[in-house]
């Protein structure tokens, strides 16, 4: 037996190897992960597990009918893939030309990032609760705003407190309707969101707040609504509005609904909690 048969027939060589495959296998689906984190390919992608895992239980328990329908739409699975997420494939082949789909992102920038996000929302909705500018500005979380960003003028422009504010000045041509938000820039503008349909939603409240808490109905968007009749601040999530808010609550809800609680918060409620069990 040669030398080299008996390197690659090594039993750790191998093991080495095998795991630095499945490492690098499982850092490419990380990475894939990310790049439709935040779409709608996230549903999508979904509904494609609850297909092969239905293909699985027809073939348990024998059901020849649907088992063969299901396996004829796997078959033609693999072109509907290319099609159904053709935006992400896209935007994977741009990433790798320009060298970034493996870049290392550094924490301390991100923070920075986030920072100047909220500082400047922070900044323009100051300014327009003042001056009593109306607003309605959504901010895209992990449900995709695609079908709401298309009934608008398309922006893709950098978020800053200054472009926020001209927006909404009166008798501008994009101040009436929504400003969409996607990560760290504004898409959209003059956008038109779902309307609630609830009959608890107070009388008081006009067009702009039941918009914002009919896009919290159907997604998991953020929205900050400025009244132009009072200035009055108020954020919609998840279904629940908070109303009349002053600029530090305002700040602290923004930062724990759109980046997640910090440090310092999770230890505060840690140590609330710890105390409202030892009393």
């Amino acid at each position: 037996m040669s030398f080299m048969e008996q390197f690659t027939n090594f039993m750790p060589v191998n093991v080495i190897v095998n795991i630095l495959d499945v490492l690098v296998v499982w850092f490419v689906i990380y990475k894939l992960i990310t790049l439709i984190k935040g779409t709608k390919a996230v549903q999508l992608l979904k509904g494609i597990f609850v297909i092969i895992i239905a293909r699985v239980v027809t073939d348990f328990l024998g059901m020849d009918t649907l088992g063969w329908l299901l396996e004829n739409v796997i078959s033609i699975g693999f072109f509907a893939i290319i099609v159904i997420f053709q935006p992400e494939i896209r935007r994977a082949l741009e990433q790798i030309g320009r060298g970034k789909l493996f870049a290392r992102s550094s924490s301390m920038q991100e923070e920075e990032e986030k920072n100047r996000l909220i500082e400047a929302m922070t900044k323009s909705v100051s300014y327009m609760a003042k001056r009593r500018i109306g607003a309605l500005i959504s901010i895209e979380r992990e449900t995709g705003l695609t079908e709401y960003i298309e009934t608008g003028i398309q922006l893709n422009a950098h978020l800053t407190a200054e472009l926020m504010i001209n927006i909404f000045i009166p008798n501008t041509p994009l101040h009436d309707g929504a400003v969409i938000v996607q990560k760290n820039n504004i898409v959209s503008a003059a956008c038109y969101l779902p309307l609630s349909e609830s009959p608890f939603i107070s009388k008081e409240l006009g067009t702009r707040h039941r918009a914002a808490i009919g896009l919290s109905e159907v997604t998991d968007a953020i929205t900050i609504v400025v009244s132009e009749e009072t200035g009055a601040v108020s954020l919609t999530s998840n279904g629940d509005l908070h109303r009349n808010l002053s600029m530090e609550e305002f700040e602290n809800h923004l930062k724990r609904l759109w980046f997640g609680p910090t440090e310092e918060q999770v230890t505060s409620s840690k140590w609330l909690w710890r105390g409202k069990q030892n009393g």
